[in-house]
């Protein structure tokens, strides 16, 4: 049994059993891939893949715990590399974060540069995304981290850890009906026309409040572009609902803010990344940067939760920052 058979049946899998799309992924011949599979199945006396004439097209049951161990195995091995790398080259490697564009444009920048600072050697990329993308990233190893506010699809592999609060705002222009009230209802904000964040996850904040409320929003834009909803605001398109982290008192002066804290619940920004992900020093220190609490002891203890469940359980009570 090799590493190389492991790599390629796992590869397989990634590829939807799509054997000639793996070779070239993998830069080999279809031919080769095809040789070493049937190998290993002969050398554990198990069909890991049932075929159609000479295409694989499904995996077997004990191909399916074969490949999960597989997995593991890859992981581990690619685990022995980071690790000595760790030693003989402490402060080089890389570092991808996927998350949303809120996140990248109001929350990350100055944590960046620090982190750069502190380590120059380290490459450093950043995707952007919906958190549903983001979440997948870090999940199939695409990034490093997805810092996120939405784990709709947070997969059990992963682990999530709680970094901040923060809350939505209503901007209007100065001469707009709602500028002039103290304290806005939701009542009040389905009578206009309202540019958003998506509202069609039934699941979202945004949209549970206006159920809640029995109230029918009047959704005319939604975009995951803050800087959008406030060009759009102003051309007079409609009320916006923005993260109150997204609106500076100075660069946006033209506008009211209204605290929209008693209409809809704080949301709360989480560091996202696989259960598998071998944390280097560099990747120690980036999440205690983004969010202090989280030291390394901390990490470490919330990473032996069996779930995120228990993640969630030990921070009752434990007052974050609020942004």
């Amino acid at each position: 049994m090799k590493l190389q058979q492991l790599r390629y049946i796992v590869e397989v899998v990634n590829n939807d059993l799509n054997v000639s799309l793996t070779s070239e992924k993998l830069y080999t011949s279809q031919p080769g891939i095809s040789k070493q599979i049937k190998l290993l199945e002969d050398e554990l006396n198990v069909q890991i893949f049932t075929r159609v004439g000479k295409h694989l097209s499904e995996v077997t049951p004990v191909g399916e715990q074969i490949i999960a161990l597989a997995r593991e195995i890859l992981n581990k091995a690619q685990d022995i590399k980071i690790l000595a790398k760790e030693f003989s080259q402490p402060n080089q490697g890389s570092l991808t974060i996927t998350t949303t564009y809120t996140q990248a444009r109001y929350t990350l920048p100055l944590v960046i540069q620090q982190f750069m600072l502190q380590y120059p050697s380290i490459t450093l990329h950043m995707e952007q995304g919906s958190s549903s993308q983001c979440l997948m990233q870090a999940h199939t190893g695409q990034a490093d981290f997805a810092i996120v506010t939405d784990l709709s699809d947070l997969s059990d592999d992963m682990i999530a850890l709680p970094c901040y609060h923060w809350n939505q705002a209503v901007i209007v222009m100065k001469d707009h009906p709602l500028a002039k009230s103290n304290l806005i209802t939701i009542e009040e904000l389905s009578n206009y026309p309202l540019v958003s964040y998506d509202f069609s996850n039934d699941g979202s904040d945004l949209n549970q409040a206006f159920i809640k409320a029995n109230q029918v929003p009047n959704i005319v834009f939604s975009t995951t572009d803050a800087d959008l909803i406030k060009t759009y605001v102003k051309l007079g398109v409609g009320v916006g609902i923005v993260a109150k982290m997204a609106v500076n008192e100075s660069s946006d002066s033209e506008f009211v803010v209204l605290n929209a804290g008693h209409i809809f619940p704080y949301s709360t920004t989480y560091i996202a990344f696989a259960r598998s992900l071998f944390l280097r020093n560099y990747m120690y220190d980036f999440i205690s940067q983004f969010s202090p609490h989280l030291n390394r002891q901390t990490i470490d203890k919330l990473s032996l939760c069996e779930n995120n469940i228990a993640v969630q359980a030990m921070f009752n009570g434990v007052k974050l920052p609020v942004r």
